[in-house]
């Protein structure tokens, strides 16, 4: 097992900016931190039709497969690589493909629930929380769902109001106490964001 490995973790609400900031840590590091993301680790359905996927709640903890993500991130501590699944939104469901995901001295891990799960939030050596107005988190989903994920604008907004947004106040807003730093508005934090780099920046040139 590994000591040098250090795991980050961000979390926040559906739209909040997590995913613009941990695209511009990776874009800044490339191929020196891994990466992995909750959202691929949607339980698999291939029981269900289209429509009875459509209908399910993704976002309850009980919609991922967070032990085979701990075990994941148990095996890139410990220097093996992983085939991480990965999420196909289009048709709600995993796709067949895998990406091979190597061992880092950093690997960063975002997903809305990620802080919910005990074990998976003591895996965490940083846990960053994004925390953006609900107003906007709702208008940045309907646009990227519609934009990037062939959704009707109509189902979008019946999938906020009927479990997107009860599920947040459930499950990810009380998360948020776990965190050990907490991020208005994400990856347009630009002071935010400089601090987490130079603290990756630190801790890989120290192993």
């Amino acid at each position: 097992m590994q000591t040098n490995v250090m795991i980050i973790g961000i979390a926040g609400g559906s739209g909040s900016g997590k995913t613009t900031l941990a695209e511009r840590i990776m874009a800044h590091f490339g191929d020196r931190i891994s990466v992995l993301r909750h959202d691929d680790y949607y339980k698999r359905h291939d029981e269900l039709t289209y429509e009875e996927r459509a209908k399910l709640n993704y976002d309850h903890p009980d919609a991922f497969d967070t032990d085979l993500l701990i075990r994941h991130l148990d095996l890139l501590r410990a220097g093996q690589a992983v085939d991480s699944p990965l999420y196909d939104y289009t048709v709600h469901n995993r796709s067949d493909r895998t990406r091979r995901v190597e061992p880092n001295p950093v690997i960063l891990l975002e997903g809305i629930l990620i802080f919910e799960n005990a074990e998976l939030c003591r895996r965490l050596d940083v846990k960053v929380y994004v925390d953006t107005d609900a107003d906007v988190r709702i208008v940045r989903r309907i646009l990227r769902d519609v934009k990037e994920r062939a959704r009707s604008l109509d189902s979008v907004i019946n999938q906020y109001l009927s479990t997107v947004k009860p599920m947040h106040e459930a499950f990810v807003e009380p998360s948020k106490k776990h965190a050990d730093v907490i991020i208005p508005e994400g990856g347009r934090n630009p002071v935010a964001y400089r601090i987490l780099i130079d603290r990756i920046e630190k801790h890989l040139s120290e192993v």
